[in-house]
């Protein structure tokens, strides 16, 4: 986190947004994908030859992974891993989706950042260590209000038939799209480092004030 400063800003069709430099991009475009995953997974395997007798499992999971996120909207995703003295090291992810809904007669839904809002559940921590989300709305320079949650959240295993989940930071701002009706841009950070939520809400926070629509 200590080259946070250091900035590289990412566009795709429609925004563009900064991350930190040393952040790496998991690739989800159709066109590309497959080739990324399959060079990223060659040069993990070249750092540790232990792993390559799981590089086709690695490569099918992240190819998945990849074409599951693209599906459901996203079009860019930047993550990190980095050391910082200790055995574990500290890791983290911002997702730029472009998401819509209609209502059950059709209408597209609202992308009012204070009706969002009210829609959007708040939970309470009953003790400590349980999982907690809170709402707000936050004004995005050169752009706008949008909606907001974060907190620690329960977040399910897609595809997993037993339903597990797994506990993370998460952070979540709904940018309305200018121009098209009932869409929104969701800059989703997540991280499962719980014991630095506080500095990751920063960091995402960061993270999404740099987002720009672009023509």
């Amino acid at each position: 986190m200590a080259r946070y400063m250091e900035t590289l800003t990412i566009e795709r069709g429609g925004f563009r947004i900064k991350v930190p430099e040393s952040w790496w991009e998991f690739d989800v475009r159709p066109e590309s994908r497959d080739d990324s995953i399959r060079r990223m997974v060659s040069e993990r395997v070249q750092q540790n030859p232990e792993l390559a007798k799981y590089r086709d499992t690695y490569a099918a999971f992240l190819q998945k992974s990849a074409a599951d996120a693209w599906k459901s909207g996203a079009l860019y995703c930047g993550c990190m891993a980095e050391s910082f003295g200790g055995d574990t090291p500290i890791t983290g992810s911002v997702t730029v989706s472009i998401v819509g809904g209609r209502t059950q007669s059709g209408e597209a839904l609202s992308t009012d950042p204070q009706t969002i809002a009210s829609q959007l559940a708040v939970r309470e921590a009953k003790k400590e260590g349980d999982a907690w989300r809170k709402v707000t709305t936050v004004d995005i320079p050169g752009v706008g209000p949008a909606a907001r949650t974060y907190g620690i959240e329960d977040i399910v295993v897609p595809d997993d038939t037993l339903k597990r989940t797994i506990r993370a930071v998460l952070m979540q701002t709904f940018i309305p799209v200018p121009g098209q009706e009932g869409k929104v841009a969701l800059v989703a950070g997540s991280s499962q480092v719980l014991d630095l939520a506080d500095s990751f809400f920063d960091i995402f926070d960061a993270i999404t004030s740099t987002f720009r629509f672009v023509a």
